[in-house]
């Protein structure tokens, strides 16, 4: 692990969202920087943090420009398009009396400083149990084609942005704990809920206990199952920014400590205090081990297993089975099943639908 590499990131991402960070250390990688920027979703961000830098201790001219062309045409460019084609779902949604709820990317968005560094790419929405109702529709009156190989959503595409139609929040296929979050999630979701204008039309968005839940569920199973990114992170710091103060804490930490999730979301608040720059009075008081917090942050950044995912479906298997094993010690940070039970009820759900492997 670059040590540096990884100490420059981190105060850049800081001076970006307008944090204390200390000064960016000199012999700076900045095409490192670049590129550990862009895989992290934050290339917007740690350009804000660039331009609060002195101009002598900047990136090279040409490199800084290239990256604010970048950052122009994936970021605030794309996303314009992005709310546009939202509202555009919103429309056709809202007029054929179906309710549309978006999760994860401009649900976030909204909380973050400046919505437009937040990077968009898929959206993701939920239907209050109508969702196989909706695509029929949608297919029939739009002629679009509804991929329905996936697990737990339904895949389309409107204007150039791949639409996930959840039926469920979160994938309930591999572990029995998240069925039992899964019905939790779809009962707030059906009595708790925001409603906001989008180019005046109306759009459902998470409630923060519902988004609170949802966005600690969801980047723990990713991060078990293969890895999260710091923008992931920065998405559940600006959220309790914005919203911890509507959020039901006590009831947030029972629903924690039943389904052992408490440790990760402990090591998740302590990297947003310790390594971001927020303030601990933003968060529950946490508990946490040193060394196990800063093992997630390094996975984040510079993730454990970096095998590339081959093609073919039995090179993907082993690859899977490899996966699987190397993060053993998230899994067990993670989650109360046992790594079998896990891995069998997996094994069981990817037969069902052999697309999903």
């Amino acid at each position: 692990m670059n040590t540096n590499l990884k100490e420059s990131f981190l105060r850049l991402v800081k001076l970006g969202i307008g944090h204390y960070s200390g000064p960016i250390p000199p012999g700076t990688d900045w095409k490192a920087i670049e590129v550990l920027s862009f895989r992290q979703g934050l290339s917007a961000i740690v350009l804000d943090g660039i331009e609060r830098m002195p101009d002598q201790a900047r990136p090279p001219k040409e490199l800084l420009l290239q990256w604010i062309g970048n950052t122009l045409q994936s970021y605030e460019y794309r996303y314009e398009l992005y709310q546009r084609t939202i509202a555009e779902l919103a429309a056709w949604h809202n007029s054929n009396g179906y309710k549309m709820m978006v999760l994860k990317g401009y649900a976030c968005s909204l909380n973050w400083p400046k919505p437009e560094h937040r990077p968009c790419g898929d959206i993701d929405i939920w239907q209050f149990g109508k969702q196989k109702e909706a695509d029929t529709a949608l297919a029939k009156d739009k002629g679009i084609k509804i991929d329905n190989s996936h697990q737990h959503h339904t895949v389309f595409f409107w204007r150039d942005f791949m639409v996930e139609n959840h039926y469920d929040f979160i994938n309930v296929y591999h572990h029995k704990s998240s069925a039992e979050v899964e019905k939790v999630l779809k009962q707030l979701g059906k009595n708790d809920f925001h409603l906001v204008e989008l180019y005046g039309e109306k759009v459902y968005l998470p409630s923060p206990n519902l988004h609170a839940l949802f966005l600690l569920r969801h980047a723990m199973s990713e991060f078990a199952s293969s890895c999260i990114n710091v923008r992931q992170v920065l998405d559940w710091a600006f959220f309790v920014e914005k919203n911890g103060k509507d959020v039901d804490w006590d009831w947030l930490l029972r629903v924690l400590d039943e389904y052992n999730m408490r440790e990760f979301f402990n090591c998740i608040n302590a990297i947003c205090v310790n390594d971001l720059g927020f303030s601990a009075t933003l968060f529950p008081n946490v508990q946490y081990l040193p060394d196990i917090k800063e093992r997630v942050l390094n996975d984040i950044i510079f993730p454990e297993f970096t095998a590339v995912e081959p093609k073919g479906f039995l090179p993907r298997v082993i690859y899977k089975y490899r996966r699987w094993k190397a993060n053993g010690w998230k899994h067990k940070l993670c989650y109360k099943e046992s790594m079998w039970s896990a891995f069998w009820s997996g094994v069981w759900n990817h037969l069902l639908k052999p697309a999903s492997i």
